[in-house]
């Protein structure tokens, strides 16, 4: 139980870059590194916390620790890996609510959000091979992904769901076309088969209830709740709010964290971080009994199935706008190279890799 504490606490330290690579960074520590779960596993994973409310990748962290070591596990893991989030942004609030603005640390993300992107782009070439039933990434080059019709199907999804970004669509609709493309094209394929205190708590538990998709989404929620409703914030502040849960490790859902303490200091930070992701423990806690009843259902498999491949197409998009918004240099993009390789040919931990570009990119700029 310790060492699952320490290694999800050491994954909510270094889990820059938001929830893909939250699970890229999760791929890498639990399927290749410590091998607790197979890839297939994990990506049912992946599927089914997209299909209900609240934070993804906290959603997977509580998942994994359940099933590794049980109740504890749930919650353990989910604890660990929002701590360091909560204690980072709320000493951020602190310097905020005194300094009003937030350290600068763009030097330093510039390298680790370059290798993050590097780590979020490994882990889609796994997930990519693993969905489509393949031995190594060398054979989507050789025509064998053609040669199966599951396989074209899926990556049929996988190209509508990042047409369906493009164009503007949510995420859950997305992953709902998704399943239901999976589900009509397979059953047709195969027909054989077909067997303040109290008030932000509040506020924030509602938002935490209804919140589908990455915390990207959370901007909008927290317009309507904190300023257009109730007045307590204002813009710059929301925007502040944002931006820190951006550049600091962990779920982008502790931006809570942050407003809660602009409102109500201390207090309102633990009242608004608690009520944001105590929906995420409950939500999947009810879907571990579905999962375990549902996992050996053929009509499950292939609903999961449909919306794995539109939540790789969500994430191929989400490497899209991070590309252009990351590599804007000939340095970053060599850092970005350097990283690949380094993934795909050392056993150097993504984590230490991650630090180890900021610190680069934060120590030439100084010079």
């Amino acid at each position: 139980m310790v060492n699952l504490f320490w290694v999800f606490l050491k994954l909510g330290i270094v889990s820059f870059g938001g929830p893909a690579a939250h699970i890229a960074l999760m791929e890498e520590e639990f399927v290749h590194r410590r091998q607790w779960l197979s890839r297939q596993k994990f990506l049912d994973l992946v599927g089914l916390t997209q299909i209900i409310p609240g934070p993804n990748s906290t959603e997977l962290a509580i998942h994994i620790g359940y099933l590794r070591a049980g109740w504890w596990g749930f919650a353990v893991a989910g604890l660990a890996f929002i701590l360091p989030a909560f204690c980072i942004v709320t000493a951020v609030a602190g310097w905020y609510s005194v300094y009003g603005q937030v350290p600068e640390v763009h030097d330093f993300l510039i390298g680790a959000q370059t290798v993050v992107l590097a780590v979020i782009l490994f882990a889609f070439l796994r997930f990519f091979v693993s969905l489509l039933g393949l031995k190594n990434s060398k054979e989507l080059f050789s025509g064998k992904v053609w040669t199966e019709q599951r396989r074209s199907v899926l990556l049929f999804i996988v190209g509508i769901s990042v047409f369906l970004k493009l164009r503007g669509y949510s995420e859950i609709s997305i992953l709902f076309t998704s399943a239901l493309i999976a589900l009509f094209i397979f059953k047709r394929l195969t027909p054989s088969r077909a067997h303040e205190g109290a008030s932000l708590f509040l506020i924030f538990l509602k938002i935490g209830s209804l919140l589908f998709g990455s915390g990207y989404v959370l901007l909008s929620f927290l317009q309507s709740e904190l300023i257009e409703k109730r007045t307590l914030i204002t813009q710059g502040q929301l925007l502040d709010a944002i931006t820190v849960g951006q550049f600091t490790p962990g779920p982008v859902f502790t931006t809570a964290s942050f407003i809660g303490y602009i409102i109500d200091g201390f207090s309102g930070a633990t009242m608004a971080t608690l009520g944001i992701f105590l929906p995420a423990f409950i939500f999947v806690a009810l879907s571990i009994p579905l999962y375990k009843r549902l996992e050996s259902s053929h009509t499950f498999r292939l609903i999961l199935d449909g919306i794995v491949a539109g939540s790789l197409g969500l994430l191929l998009f989400t490497l899209y706008t991070l590309g252009r918004s990351t590599i804007l240099s000939g340095s970053t993009l060599v850092l970005l190279v350097v990283a690949l390789v380094l993934l795909g040919k050392s056993k150097i931990p993504s984590a230490v890799l991650i630090l180890t570009g900021g610190l680069c990119t934060y120590f030439f700029a100084q010079f």
